[in-house]
């Protein structure tokens, strides 16, 4: 797990199924209970890091396709 404020932060775990579910990719594995667990790949090693996230080293915590969907949701809220 490479999200940085994931409870299971720098933890292991042997990848079960790799899918893609609900409009992003998922990653599925067995936690250390035996229970079946997702967390999108994005918070993994599996998919490489936003080069716009590596770049501003931890200085903007928002990606710009992020910021841009915002936009678009706030100018459907105003009409």
């Amino acid at each position: 797990m490479t999200h940085p404020f994931h409870p299971l932060h720098e933890h292991e775990w042997d990848l079960v199924v790799y899918r893609h579910n609900w409009s992003e990719d998922h990653v599925y594995f067995h936690d250390e209970d035996g229970r079946l667990r997702s967390v999108p790949a994005a918070w993994t090693s599996l998919i490489a890091a936003d080069p716009v996230v590596v770049l501003g080293a931890g200085r903007s915590p928002f990606r710009v396709a992020d910021l841009l969907e915002l936009v678009a949701l706030l100018w459907k809220i105003e009409r």
